[in-house]
């Protein structure tokens, strides 16, 4: 058995590669249409004109699904491994509602382009990213009170370390893009795809979209750290059949209520 096998560890490796695969296709697709620079655009600017929007937003959106498995099932390991202890439990029903706060806003990301409703746009990212740092945020704290019971000190210091990154981020790209849309710049930034090297703000520019791009690998290799969690959960569904059709026969005069016939697993 391969080690992405084990468990339900395929959860967050598809988000990850998933999510990843979404911001390179479209990259390259833009890319190659010449619709964006090919030295580092805004991730956002790489799903803004079709074909590459189309293929943008239908992968984000899956992504958001395989985002929010993942963090439901973070969410049942913890409480599964804590039951009599309130106050991981306190912070593990926040960590999931800012986690899917996080999912929904990367559906709205995918769906509402930079390019046509901006504000809608920014309001999507701040809950992705904003949020998801604070998700993130919570489970290095759940981490943290969790070892050495359950949680080993080093995916502590792990996640700790890719908190500090995501965090990092954060800050230079918003330093860099209040800066850059102050107006020292020009106007209507927002539109622009194309930049010149010589151009005043080609800098400001630069650090905000590398500052972007580190943001949204920081914030997906943080569920890489959930792998090996992963590997020691199984799912099972149980089957019960309560009949022998699936209508609704004609009540018999001995009993009113149908055998249990089948109960099994898969």
């Amino acid at each position: 058995m391969w080690w992405f096998q084990q468990g339900l560890s395929v959860l967050p490796v598809a988000l990850v590669v998933w999510s990843a695969a979404s911001f390179v296709f479209s990259y390259i697709t833009a890319t190659i249409l010449h619709h964006v620079d090919p030295l580092v655009p805004y991730i956002s600017d790489t799903g803004t004109i079709p074909p590459e929007r189309c293929l943008f937003g239908i992968m984000l959106n899956i992504s958001a699904f395989l985002g929010m498995a993942t963090m439901y099932v973070r969410y049942k390991q913890v409480h599964a491994l804590n039951p009599e202890k309130s106050k991981i439990l306190k912070l593990n029903k926040i960590g999931l509602t800012l986690g899917l706060m996080s999912c929904f806003g990367l559906c709205i990301i995918a769906n509402f382009q930079k390019c046509i409703l901006y504000y809608i746009h920014v309001v999507g990212a701040c809950l992705t990213f904003g949020v998801g740092a604070i998700y993130m945020l919570v489970q290095t704290i759940l981490s943290y009170l969790m070892q050495p019971e359950v949680h080993s000190k080093d995916i502590f210091w792990i996640r700790l370390t890719l908190l500090v990154w995501c965090c990092s981020s954060i800050v230079s790209m918003f330093v860099s893009s209040v800066v850059l849309y102050s107006g020292l710049y020009g106007t209507n930034l927002v539109q622009k795809l194309h930049w010149d090297p010589q151009e005043k703000g080609y800098t400001a520019h630069m650090v905000s979209t590398v500052s972007e791009w580190s943001l949204a690998f920081s914030f997906l290799s943080f569920f890489l750290t959930y792998i090996r969690d992963f590997q020691k959960i199984s799912l099972r569904a149980v089957v019960s059949l309560q009949g022998q059709t699936l209508h609704n026969p004609p009540q018999s005069s001995g009993t009113d209520e149908q055998p249990l016939l089948v109960a099994g697993s898969i």
